[in-house]
């Protein structure tokens, strides 16, 4: 494989940074998904520990580098979950915790920030926005700026998921990872081409958020003028060269998914897995259940990212007619209630 940003041994370094609270989740065939999907599926569940995503595994990295510092604050801009888990771990390690978010976030996520003790800076627009103004705080304030998927520590501490999974039996043959900033699918990609290179890496986004997708199909950097979206998680505009670049090299492809998959997918994890999760994490089954054709026969494993939803959209969502999203003829999608 040619080279990524990432590094092996820097991942394994990276466990020994990390709350073991974080490391070695869940990882387990659930067979109540299986006939509604066509293959064996084994759930990666990210949502069991203090901030119920992935996230603190990148801060805990972070964290961990900047208590030695002589500068403890530091800033993020966050749809919610690296907002969490940047204020849980620098909580515990004396930071100065801002984070910026959009003032249209996830209430819930908003307010386990506060809960925290992180400064919560609110701005009008999206996560876009929410960036820009965190670059300046640090510019301003001469802060440590944590952006996530530019900053290696945030792909590496993703990277060791990978880890994990590699190290499993029975083997698998797909991985299907949320594609927003890239983290994840960077860290979780490195590691299984370096190690399982036979796997193939799946990358699933949003419909409404395509950017990245769009940007590793044309392999060039594509921005887009807005998101539509639920899966708020995911839901960048702009793709950072340097994770495209990674991206390209470790990902075998890159789908896109209906928002009406990403709710029946979120639906079939509470029926048949008892998960109550947020729509990036349904990101894996919602490809499923568009292409079961593809994934027949296969082992698929998916990483259940996270479960920061709010809890009258979650109802809202999940509690409509239940439907079923199938392949229709020519490909498209097709509904049947």
């Amino acid at each position: 494989m040619q080279q990524t940003r990432l590094d092996t041994a820097r991942i394994r370094a990276a466990r020994r940074l990390i709350d073991p609270v974080f490391l070695d989740t869940p990882l387990y065939r659930c067979e109540a998904l299986e006939p509604g999907l066509g293959c064996t599926v084994s759930i990666k569940l990210e949502t069991a520990n203090p901030v119920r995503s992935f996230k603190a595994r990148g801060t805990e990295v972070v964290a961990s580098l900047l208590a030695g510092k002589a500068s403890r604050a530091v800033v993020c801009a966050s749809a919610g979950n690296l907002g969490q888990a940047l204020a849980w771990s620098g909580r515990g390690r004396g930071l100065d915790v801002t984070v910026v978010a959009s003032r249209f976030a996830t209430r819930a996520k908003l307010d386990r920030i506060r809960a925290l003790d992180a400064r919560l800076e609110l701005v009008d627009g999206d996560h876009e926005t929410a960036r820009e103004r965190a670059a300046d705080i640090a510019r301003h304030d001469g802060i440590r700026l944590v952006e996530d998927s530019l900053d290696i520590e945030t792909c590496e501490g993703a990277a060791t998921i990978g880890l994990e999974l590699v190290g499993t039996t029975p083997s698998f043959d797909t991985v299907l990872i949320a594609l927003g900033g890239g983290a994840l699918a960077t860290g979780v990609g490195h590691v299984v081409k370096a190690l399982a290179p036979e796997v193939e890496v799946i990358c699933v986004q949003p419909l409404g958020a395509p950017a990245l997708t769009h940007s590793w199909r044309r392999r060039r950097v594509v921005t887009t003028d807005s998101t539509d979206t639920i899966a708020d998680g995911v839901a960048g505009r702009r793709p950072i060269p340097a994770v495209l670049d990674d991206l390209l090299l470790v990902a075998d492809d890159a789908v896109l998914v209906q928002e009406a998959s990403i709710i029946a997918g979120m639906r079939m994890l509470l029926d048949h897995a008892g998960l109550v999760v947020e729509p990036s994490a349904a990101l894996g089954i919602a490809a499923i259940l568009e292409d079961r054709d593809r994934f027949a026969g296969r082992h698929v494993v998916t990483i259940v990212c996270g479960s920061n939803v709010d809890v009258d959209a979650y109802h809202r969502w999940v509690g409509a007619s239940k439907s079923v999203i199938t392949r229709g003829p020519g490909g498209g999608n097709s509904e049947r209630s």
